[in-house]
């Protein structure tokens, strides 16, 4: 290859690589901490006693209220599958893998056993969720 062809293409390579780096120097890794996320209500059944085979679970209904800025931290619904009603404000969700959702006022949002996820409000008011699972404590 002539000299001529060798410098645009070093810089072309040059480019690259500095988008590269700018890409993932750019990427965080998710929140695994919640911060700003109270309860404010809480209500369990123990299902042992109402359905067969459900013994060692519970069907769990929550209030939750996330302050603007705060973050539900990254979690799995392996073995605790979940669904939410959005009360008040924007949730955004970020599942793994990528896709992002804004889930606004009246919505709901439903978590099986292959979702992982975390939440965040970035809007100026709270957000506040009913959310019900069936877990183990």
């Amino acid at each position: 290859m002539s000299l001529r062809v060798l410098k645009p293409l070093s810089y072309v390579m040059a480019l690259v690589v500095m988008f590269g780096l700018g890409t993932a120097v750019g990427q965080q890794s998710p929140p695994t901490d919640n911060k700003g996320l109270t309860t404010e209500k809480t209500v369990t059944l123990d299902l042992g006693g109402e359905l067969e085979g459900m013994q060692g679970r519970q069907l769990r209904l929550r209030v939750l209220k996330l302050e603007p800025g705060g973050v539900i931290g990254l979690h799995s619904h392996k073995d605790r599958p979940a669904v939410a009603y959005i009360l008040q404000g924007t949730l955004t969700e970020h599942r793994e893998g990528g896709a992002t959702k804004d889930h606004s006022k009246n919505e709901t949002l439903s978590a099986g056993k292959d979702a992982a996820h975390w939440e965040e409000n970035k809007g100026k008011t709270p957000v506040v969720l009913v959310a019900a699972d069936i877990f183990k404590p």
